[in-house]
Parts: C-alpha cells; sequence; structure tokens
C-alpha cells in the first residue's frame, strides 16, 4: 500500500520515532516547544486519515531536569532513577500538547522481554490494536526504569522498527538531527551529498552508515540502516529525516520528497508475523557464518540452511535461539531460529546427510536443518 495517499480516510498506521537529540535542547532539558509542534502535525497526520503512533526518547532526559542534574550520570541506578521519574513527566508533557487538538494519549512501556515471549508479542499487537480503534495516540517509550542490558532493545530506532511490525504499519519515520543517509559522514566531508531513496541495503550502504554522534542518543545511523533492513522486508516504508525541518511529518506522509526513503523494490520472501518476530522480536544469541553456495540457496531458493554449508560457529547459544546469518565477508543478511545448540551446530558444521547419519554422535542431527526456512528472515 503507497505511503504516499494520505487524506484517503482509510486508516493508514503511521509510526513516528523522535530522538532524544531532536526532543531535547541539551543534555538534560526537553523543548517543549518542539514537542508541541510534533503535536500538531500528529494531528494533522491524524485529520488525514492516518492513525499515528509515537515512539519517544528522553524519559531519562527528562528526569534529570526534573531533579535538577546538569551531567548524565554513568551508573545505572541514577539512569534507572532518572527514567523512573522522568517518565511520568514526559507522559504529561504528551498529553498536555496533544489535549489542545482534544486527543488522547497512552503510555506504553516495553522491553526487550515483553516481546522474546510471542504470546505477549501478539498480546501487544492486540492492544495497540483497540488503542488505535479508540483513536487514542499510543506514546511508546522502552521501560528504561528496569531495562538492564540483557533485555533493553539498545536504541528505540529498534523498538520503532518492532513496533511498526507489530501493527503492520503503513509508513514509519524517524525524526532525526540528521537530515537522512549521506554518502560519507557529514560531520567531516563537506562535499557529502544526501541519498533520496535506499531499494536494498547491502554492504555498501552499512558501510556509510555512521556510528553515534551525540551526547543523548544511543542511536546513529547504524541503527536507523538496522530498523530500515527488516522494515523494507515488512514491506513497510522508512523515512529518515531532520526532526526540526518545518513540516516533516506531514510531508513525508503524503509522500514528499524528505530525507532518505527507504522502501524495498521486492520482498525477499513472505514474511508472516512469526517471521517479523524472530527479525526484531528478541536479541540475537550468536551467529553462523556460511559459504557462498549457503548464501545462494536462501537468498534466491528460500531454502533451508543446512549444516553442510555453514563454516563457522560464533557464541554460545541453545536450540530454539535466535541466530546471525554471515555471509563469508561478515556481512549479516539474515536471520533465524536455530535447532541445535552451538556445541552440536560446531561438531555439525560441514557435514553432509550422509556423514551425520554415519556418526553415531550427530546421528540425531541428520534430519533437522540447523535452520528451517519457516523460521528464518531473509534481508536481502
Amino acid at each position: 500500500m503507497a505511503a504516499g495517499a494520505a487524506g484517503c480516510g482509510c486508516g493508514r498506521r503511521l509510526v513516528v520515532k523522535i530522538g532524544s537529540s531532536t526532543l531535547t535542547t541539551s543534555e538534560s532539558s526537553i523543548d517543549y516547544a518542539y514537542l508541541q509542534t510534533v503535536a500538531d502535525q500528529i494531528a494533522c497526520v491524524k485529520a488525514a486519515g492516518w492513525k499515528p503512533i509515537v515512539v519517544t526518547s528522553a524519559a531519562i532526559a527528562c528526569g534529570l531536569e526534573a531533579l535538577g542534574i546538569d551531567r548524565r550520570p554513568k551508573d545505572m541506578p541514577s539512569l534507572q532513577a532518572a527514567a523512573s521519574v522522568g517518565q511520568s513527566a514526559l507522559s504529561a508533557a504528551y498529553a498536555r500538547v496533544f489535549a489542545t487538538h482534544g486527543i488522547v494519549t497512552s503510555t506504553v512501556l516495553l522491553t526487550r522481554r515483553d516481546t522474546a515471549d510471542r504470546r505477549a508479542y501478539l498480546h501487544a499487537r492486540d492492544t495497540f490494536d483497540r488503542l488505535l480503534d479508540l483513536g487514542v495516540v499510543p506514546i511508546v517509550n522502552e521501560n528504561d526504569t528496569i531495562s538492564v542490558e540483557q533485555i533493553r532493545f539498545g536504541d528505540n530506532d529498534t523498538l520503532a522498527a518492532l513496533v511498526a511490525c507489530l501493527v503492520e504499519a503503513d509508513l514509519m519515520v524517524i525524526l532525526s538531527d540528521i537530515e537522512g543517509l549521506y554518502d560519507a559522514n557529514p560531520h567531516f566531508h563537506s562535499d557529502a551529498k544526501l541519498i533520496a531513496r535506499v531499494n536494498a541495503i547491502g554492504p555498501d550502504i552499512m558501510a556509510v552508515a555512521g556510528e553515534a554522534g551525540t551526547t543523548v542518543g544511543s542511536g546513529g545511523m547504524i541503527t536507523k540502516i538496522k530498523a530500515a533492513r527488516v522494515l523494507m522486508v515488512a514491506g513497510i516504508p522508512l523515512v529518515v529525516c531532520n526532526g526540526r525541518r518545518a513540516g516533516a511529518i506531514v510531508d513525508a506522509a503524503a509522500g514528499e520528497d524528505v530525507g532518505t526513503r527507504f522502501t524495498a523494490v521486492r520482498k525477499p520472501h513472505e514474511i508472516t508475523p512469526k517471521k517479523l518476530w524472530i527479525a526484531l522480536g528478541d536479541a540475537a544469541r550468536g551467529a553462523l557464518v556460511v559459504d557462498d553456495g549457503a548464501k545462494t540457496a536462501l537468498t534466491c531458493k528460500g531454502s533451508s540452511l543446512l549444516s553442510v554449508g555453514v563454516r563457522a560457529v560464533e557464541g554460545r547459544f541453545d536450540a530454539g535461539d535466535i541466530v546471525d546469518i554471515k555471509d563469508g565477508s561478515g556481512h549479516l543478511f539474515a536471520r533465524g531460529k536455530v535447532s541445535f545448540a552451538s556445541d552440536e551446530a560446531a561438531l555439525a558444521i560441514g557435514r553432509t546427510r550422509a556423514e551425520l547419519q554415519a556418526n553415531r554422535l550427530l546421528a540425531s542431527l541428520a534430519d533437522k536443518a540447523l535452520v528451517h526456512r519457516d523460521e528464518l528472515v531473509v534481508f536481502e
């Protein structure tokens, strides 16, 4: 479904992600005037028939402001305490600016634990569906008060992509502190050119993505590219643009040329809700490095990943964990749920089915794919 036909009244779903560096004026101060302009734009696209969801950052910054702390602490208890104070203030600020348009907001706090379990993932989807049916604008954030490294999304670009896939959004917009994706880092290369449209994400696009460059944001362009990679598989266009550009949300929803638009020319294969959950709903526990033949079989033939095509095992994982799948150059091109534990996989890789059957220790692995195609997501 085209993202450009705003105003048709058909209830297209729009996810808008606002980064900390865009929403704040400093390390510990929310720009409330800017927040009002965001609400004004969201109200405009809502009136045009979109059903918007906002994924926000800056709970910690908001808490630091409320507590009178000028510099961001480094210890986890202080950060989580600031998030606890700030989330209430941030939710109240969103409620206040949207109330000027008669729009009700809600607060949805998520951690990776809430999405790693498929049943919880589906319950979250049902909640979003009902909120949107009621005309509410959900305000989504990571639950920084209880999040630790093991259950953090790590950045709200990933969280926003998860929400977009969860609700089967028609468009996602990331409001950033940069115009979009450039062919070089514009902070260091004055001749860097904005890439207006990306139709496929390969090693070349990954190579030009920069790392985080601000003290308040933890995303950086690389996380936006990773989010785009999954959204393109799902058939959801993504626009990354300067959030301070006047009318950025309205123009992006209308299909205008704003920032960088990521749109897949084709879907690599059928993407079920289960596969989307695999792609974004859980953290990868390790990786499998495959040969060229296996990569071709996965990307072009829709095959399962067999042990014979795997050249190396990275990390420690159990059967049923999510793993990344890389080619010989290290490029991540797929992700899936693995059938073997890492120790078993390390013994089985490079062996044919006949060789596995002939080995009494490995015979039980002979009739199973290392990663079955029904539990595999290919990004290209």
